[in-house]
C-alpha cells in the first residue's frame, strides 16, 4: 500500500563510501547488538536493493503510469516525491505497491545519470518475451534489424502501440534494454506491444514466412514505393538501422523491398518516422482482423 506521505526529507541513498557510524559499530558487534545497529543504520545499507537480479528501472509519469495499469508486469517498489505518489495514488493503491516518499535529488541518486523521472522511479520485473511461435496467426508485426539507440526503439513501440501492433521483433544482441530511457520514449507503449526477441534474425523471418507472413523489407532505395505493395495480414513491416540499413540476410529473407515515396528533396528519414509514415499507410489498407 502507500506509504503515508512524509514531505521530511529522508536520508540521502547515496553518499561517501565509507560505511555510516552504525553500520561500521555493526561489523564490530556481535549477535542481537550487530542487528540492531544494522537495523538503524539508515536507507543507505539498502542501496543493494537496486541492484537485485533482472530489475528494470522505468521512470516518468506516463511509463510509470502505464506499468502501474499492466497486469503482467510485476512490480517491485516504487519511489516518488510526495505531489507525484499523490497524482497515481489510486493506481498505487489498487496494485498494493510499496512506495517510498523521497525528495528529486534523492530520485535523481537512484535514477540513471540524467534521467527526467518527474517525480517517479519505478523498480520491476524485466517482461517475459514471447516467442516466434507466440505470433499472432493472423499479426501485424514490426521487425527491427540492429537498432540499438533506445530513443529510436522508444518512439517506435509508442507508434506500435497506437497502431495496435501484435508484437515486436528484435534481436536479443545489438539491441537496447528495455527500460529506462527507452521505457521513456515509448510513454508507455512498452506494456502495449509484447516483445519477441531471437538469436538470429534472418531465422526467425524464415519461421515467420513459413508461419503465412507477408515481410516487407523498408528501404530508401528500393525500387518500388510501400504505396504499391499488397498489403494484407499477417503481415511484417522490417526496419533497418539508420547507418547501415537492413543487412544483406535480412534483405534475403523478405518477400519484398518497398521505399517511401517522398515528395521533397530528403528521400529518408529516420527510423522511427519512417515507421510511423508506413504503418500509417499500411493502417488505411490493410483489413481489420475479426
Amino acid at each position: 500500500m502507500t506509504r503515508k506521505r512524509d514531505r521530511r526529507p529522508s536520508p540521502p541513498s547515496f553518499g561517501s563510501r565509507n560505511p555510516p557510524p552504525a553500520a561500521a559499530r555493526a561489523k564490530k558487534g556481535q549477535g542481537a547488538e550487530a542487528e540492531q545497529a544494522l537495523k538503524h543504520a539508515g536507507p543507505r545499507d539498502r542501496s543493494g536493493e537496486r541492484r537485485e537480479a533482472k530489475v528494470s528501472l522505468i521512470y516518468g509519469f506516463h511509463s510509470v503510469g502505464a506499468a502501474l495499469k499492466a497486469p503482467r508486469r510485476e512490480l517491485i517498489r516504487l519511489y516518488a516525491t510526495a505531489a507525484a505518489a499523490e497524482r497515481l495514488g489510486a493506481e498505487i493503491a489498487a496494485r498494493g505497491l510499496e512506495t517510498r516518499i523521497m525528495s528529486p535529488e534523492e530520485i535523481s541518486a537512484r535514477a540513471p545519470r540524467e534521467a527526467v523521472h518527474q517525480g517517479l522511479l519505478l523498480e520491476a520485473r524485466p517482461l517475459a518475451p514471447i516467442d516466434i511461435a507466440d505470433l499472432p496467426t493472423n499479426g501485424l508485426v514490426l521487425v527491427l534489424d540492429q537498432i540499438t539507440d533506445p530513443h529510436n526503439v522508444g518512439a517506435i513501440l509508442r507508434t506500435g502501440a497506437a497502431f495496435a501492433v501484435d508484437a515486436l521483433v528484435t534481436t536479443e544482441r545489438h539491441s537496447p534494454d528495455f527500460a529506462g530511457a527507452l521505457a521513456k520514449s515509448a510513454s508507455g507503449g512498452l506494456e502495449h506491444v509484447p516483445i519477441c526477441s531471437v538469436t538470429n534474425l534472418a531465422r526467425a523471418l524464415a519461421e515467420m514466412g513459413d508461419m503465412g507472413y507477408w515481410r516487407i523489407g523498408l528501404d530508401s532505395e528500393a525500387s518500388n514505393p510501400l504505396t504499391n505493395e499488397t498489403i494484407s495480414r499477417p503481415l511484417a513491416l522490417v526496419l533497418g538501422a539508420e547507418d547501415k540499413g537492413l543487412r544483406r540476410l535480412t534483405r534475403e529473407r523478405c518477400d519484398r523491398l518497398a521505399r517511401l515515396d517522398l515528395p521533397g528533396a530528403i528521400k529518408s528519414l529516420n527510423v522511427s518516422n519512417a515507421c510511423a509514415i508506413a504503418l500509417a499507410l499500411v493502417h488505411e489498407r490493410i483489413a481489420v482482423p475479426a
